[in-house]
């Protein structure tokens, strides 16, 4: 796969707005179908209580794709690559084998979301509908080594398509009352803390924090790439917690309190079109497919740079495509709730969010590394806390599960 370098640098001072793009598909992974289940059952559970979890999760995801961008940017190496370089050899085997574990992860929410929106569209079967979304999600990801800006546009509008889903859903849901005291921080048992740990898994994926580095461009004036990264970041990732909190206010207005079933994405559907009308539930369908597809394309793309950082090894997409899948497949075929397993996918992705967060954040402070561009003190401290108060939380679901 070429550098990312060698593809977009350009002679001359180059525009801000020409560096608009990796945000976008970064964003992706941020609406992808782990997001509408585990966003949809916190809104249907416990209606607006947990919103203050998706809006904290949506700020620490743009402070640490920034971090990430960054690093891309002053270095002109990835995460995965400098990780390789500063840490020992057993370090940097143990990052791997998570970081291919984390991907594995995202990748059966998104093949079996997307199975899940080919069955409610077109009543596909969902081990052929698994098959389906793997062909058409490789179709994508095929533009990514050559035609950057191409795989951008295409996945920035598959974006577009997930926006317009939830705004068509809330327009029809009508005004929302009380939605505000969702935003005073605490839980409701222990119970709605697995759920929260999940929508933050959904919300800051770690994969995606070792493909932006990888993503960004490297023109000659690093600040201006700075710059123009910031409003990428802010853009993109603006638009993706849109989404995620439309998620969950159109599940806290639609099905809190009442009796419609929500505890599959099936039932959400089924319920959307009896209390919104059969649009709401196509709209819902349609959303889950594009984000089903766009995310599984940049999953696995993920992966190719997280194996070629960190091991300096390459296997064919195709290869890659058809190992990734495989949990999906066994999933499906054993019969296990594809909700459930989209619930504790993104659980997993949280347990995953360390390993990422601590060296990213150990790196970008490093002045010799970074030079000018190294963080501030209060941005070492914020990505410090982050990963702490993001330990805990695994921790605390860790213990309560044991015990």
């Amino acid at each position: 796969m070429a550098s990312v370098a060698a593809l977009e640098t350009r002679p001359g001072r180059p525009r801000v707005t020409a560096m608009l793009g990796p945000a976008f598909v970064v964003a992706v992974a941020y609406v992808d179908p782990g997001n509408f289940a585990t966003n949809m059952a916190g809104g249907a559970a416990y209606g607006y209580r947990l919103l203050w979890v998706i809006v904290a999760a949506c700020l620490v995801a743009m402070m640490i794709q920034y971090l990430s961008a960054k690093l891309g940017i002053a270095t002109g190496r990835t995460l995965p690559e400098l990780c390789r370089e500063r840490y020992s050899r057993p370090v940097t085997l143990l990052l791997w084998v998570q970081a291919e574990l984390v991907t594995m992860a995202t990748d059966l929410a998104e093949f079996v979301g997307g199975a899940v929106a080919l069955n409610l569209l077109f009543g596909v079967p969902l081990l052929p509908a698994t098959g389906i979304t793997a062909v058409v999600s490789f179709a994508i990801l095929l533009l990514a080594p050559l035609r950057r800006k191409r795989f951008e546009t295409v996945i920035g509008g598959m974006l577009a398509i997930v926006l317009a889903g939830f705004a068509y859903q809330a327009w029809h849901l009508g005004p929302l009352t009380g939605a505000a005291s969702g935003l005073l921080p605490g839980f409701a048992g222990p119970d709605s803390v697995l759920l929260a740990t999940g929508m933050l898994g959904a919300t800051v994926m770690p994969h995606v924090i070792y493909l932006h580095s990888a993503l960004v461009r490297t023109p000659h004036d690093p600040r201006t790439a700075l710059r123009g990264t910031k409003a990428d970041i802010g853009i993109a990732l603006g638009v993706a917690g849109i989404v995620n909190v439309s998620m969950l206010l159109v599940a806290a207005g639609a099905f809190h309190g009442t009796p419609q079933p929500a505890q599959s994405l099936t039932d959400m559907h089924s319920s959307l079109g009896a209390t919104l009308g059969t649009g709401a539930a196509a709209a819902f369908a349609l959303a889950l497919l594009a984000s089903g597809l766009a995310a599984s394309s940049v999953g696995t793309y993920a992966g190719q740079i997280v194996m070629a950082g960190f091991l300096r090894r390459r296997i064919p997409l195709l290869l890659r495509r058809l190992i990734t899948m495989a949990p999906a497949l066994a999933v499906l075929a054993i019969g296990v709730e594809p909700t459930q397993a989209l619930v504790i996918s993104q659980v997993v992705l949280s347990f995953g969010i360390p390993f990422a967060l601590i060296p990213l954040v150990a790196l970008t402070r490093d002045r010799t590394l970074m030079g000018p561009l190294a963080n501030r003190r209060i941005t070492t401290v914020a990505g410090g806390v982050a990963a702490a108060v993001i330990c805990a939380l695994n921790a605390f679901l860790l213990v309560r599960t044991l015990l």
